[in-house]
Parts: structure tokens; C-alpha cells; sequence
């Protein structure tokens, strides 16, 4: 039976200054007091309602089994619902990863849960891999180990050709300033800039597209993210990236969670070769990592098309 997600925000009260008064929206399907807990982290320019397709599919399994799961899909500050940030140093992923952390820790004091997985598409795979290893945050630990964890299309040596191929189109809108007609004119535009997430059928792109536009007090339609989170992304160099490889590789090598790592079999963010050293790394796997490449898309997979949601579905739910 098809369930539509509720609304929720965090406070950002563990930010320092301005930033603590700021909002995180979250997503929440499925059971507020199921003890198996999925949270799914989205891409750069992205948010929470990419996961719709794959947060209806793991409560359908579910429901199957005669179980109950509470899928949690956040939009990351300067996205989707969630406020802006005053500052734009403040959008770095160490950052996020401390948000996640706070959030985390305070959803299980109001409400436990006993098994955490977690899905992370490109930057949210990196949030993962931070929040794992308590990033930034000194002592703090989750309060429940992740068990399960999808890295979607990304690892801890990223290609810099594709980082240069993202900057070029990323933060290029004014803020809060209409600039399509309609919701179809903006997902087509979108589509001009993303059709690497591989074929959808027009309806089901439209759908993914919907929830990647706010409307202005225009009546006219543009991103809903804030053109600021560019401003980091883009000061990144080569040799900036190359330094930071060794980091995440300790970060990625400490993952004590079963691992599944998804690919576009046409992506060029995370490489084959990249992919293939992290299935023979991460020693404190139970497992070593799984890889699943998908036809016909690059960077990145939505788990909207069935074949890829339920590779999904089957890890988490197994």
C-alpha cells in the first residue's frame, strides 16, 4: 500500500552561532517506533525525496515479513525544506556528518531503535563514511553501531574530472529567484544536467524532479537548494582532493558495517578501479564489500527502476 512520508525538522542547536538556529527537514516513512531504523542521505544538489521509490519498496518488503522499518530520509542544511546556512563554510561535509550525529543521537533518545542502516548517494555516502568514524566529533559515537551500509556510487578516491564536470554547472541560479515557467520546464532542465542517472520514464522523472524545485513568490519555479553550497565544492583543488584521499581511506578501511557498493556502469565519479580496491580493503568488514554495477547509468543511481531498488532492498532487509 502506497504511504506518503511526514514532515519533520531537527533543530541545529549543536552549530555554533547563527547556525544553531537553523533547521534540518527529515522525511520519516513507516513506523515512528519500529526498532529497525534505514536513513538515506542524498547527493550534492539533492534531498530527502530522491529515496521515495526505495523508502516505499523497503516498507513493502516489510510488510511482507510481517516486520516494521522506519525509513528516515533528511535534507542536508541548504536543501529541500531545510534552512539556509548564513555562512557558506558551514556546508562541508565534516559538517554534516556532525549533524547526522546530533540527529541520530537525539531520535534514539526519543524514540530507540536497535538496528541502524544506512544509504548514502554520492555525499551521502561520504557523510556515511564520516559519521561511522565519529568525524569531527571527537569522542561522540552513534548510539547504535551502523549494521548495513550502501555506498551509492562513491568512494574515498574520487575522480577530479568529475568534480570539475559537477562545478560546472552547480550554484549558476540566483537565490529565491524564479526562473522556470512550471514544474515540467524545471525538470527538463534538470534532465540537461542529469541525464547520467539513466533512463526514466517521463512520468517517473518528473517525479524525482518535483520535489528538486521550490516555488518563488513569482509563481515561477527554481532549485531548491542554495546556490551558496557551491562556494566550498568549488574551492577544492586537485591537490586538495588527492590529500584528502588518505583520510577517507582510513575512514573507509575503520567501517565495522556490511558493506554494498552500487555503481553506474557509465560513471565516472567513482572508477572501477576505485571500486574494486574497496571490495579488497575495509578489514573490519564482517564481509568483504559487495559490488553491483548497473547498465545504462552513470553517476548516479536513483533507485527508482526496480532492478536497482531491489539489490537495495534485498541487502537491508536480508
Amino acid at each position: 500500500m502506497s504511504v506518503q512520508p511526514m514532515l519533520h525538522y531537527f533543530p541545529l542547536a549543536h552549530r555554533p552561532s547563527s547556525d544553531s538556529a537553523k533547521r534540518m527537514a527529515y522525511w520519516q516513512w513507516g513506523d515512528p517506533a519500529a526498532k529497525h531504523l534505514v536513513v538515506c542521505v542524498h547527493g550534492l544538489t539533492r534531498q530527502g525525496r530522491d529515496f521515495d521509490v526505495l523508502s516505499q519498496a523497503i516498507l513493502d518488503k516489510a510488510s511482507t515479513r510481517g516486520e516494521s522499518a522506519r525509513v528516515i530520509c533528511v535534507d542536508i542544511i541548504g536543501r529541500g525544506m531545510s534552512d539556509w546556512l548564513d555562512d557558506p563554510m558551514g556546508y562541508a561535509v565534516p559538517l554534516y556528518a556532525q549533524d547526522m550525529i546530533a540527529f541520530l543521537t537525539v531520535l534514539h533518545a526519543e524514540q530507540p531503535y536497535s538496528r541502524l542502516d544506512w544509504v548514502g548517494t554520492s555525499m551521502g555516502g561520504l557523510i556515511g563514511m564520516g559519521v561511522l568514524g565519529g568525524f569531527g566529533m571527537g569522542e561522540v559515537a552513534l548510539p547504535v553501531a551502523v549494521n548495513r551500509l550502501v555506498l551509492n556510487d562513491v568512494g574515498p578516491t574520487i575522480e577530479w574530472s568529475s568534480l570539475v564536470r559537477l562545478a560546472q554547472f552547480i550554484g549558476r541560479h540566483a537565490p529565491n529567484v524564479g526562473i522556470f515557467e512550471n514544474e515540467q520546464q524545471g525538470a527538463d532542465a534538470i534532465w540537461k544536467t542529469s541525464s547520467s542517472f539513466g533512463p526514466h520514464s517521463p512520468e517517473a522523472w518528473l517525479a524525482l524532479s518535483r520535489h528538486q524545485l521550490k516555488k518563488c513568490a513569482d509563481g515561477k519555479y527554481t532549485f531548491a537548494y542554495d546556490p551558496a553550497i557551491a562556494q566550498l565544492f568549488k574551492m577544492a583543488s586537485r591537490e586538495s582532493t588527492t590529500a584528502g584521499e588518505a583520510f577517507l581511506w582510513q575512514l573507509y578501511e575503520d567501517i565495522t558495517a556490511e558493506t554494498l557498493i552500487t555503481r553506474g556502469l557509465e560513471g565516472d565519479l567513482l572508477s572501477i578501479t576505485t571500486a574494486a580496491s574497496m571490495c579488497e580493503r575495509g578489514k573490519k568488514m564482517p564481509v568483504p564489500a559487495r559490488l553491483v554495477e548497473f547498465a545504462g547509468v552513470g553517476h548516479a543511481p536513483t533507485f527508482v527502476a526496480k532492478d536497482q531498488h531491489d539489490v537495495v532492498v534485498e541487502f537491508l532487509m536480508d
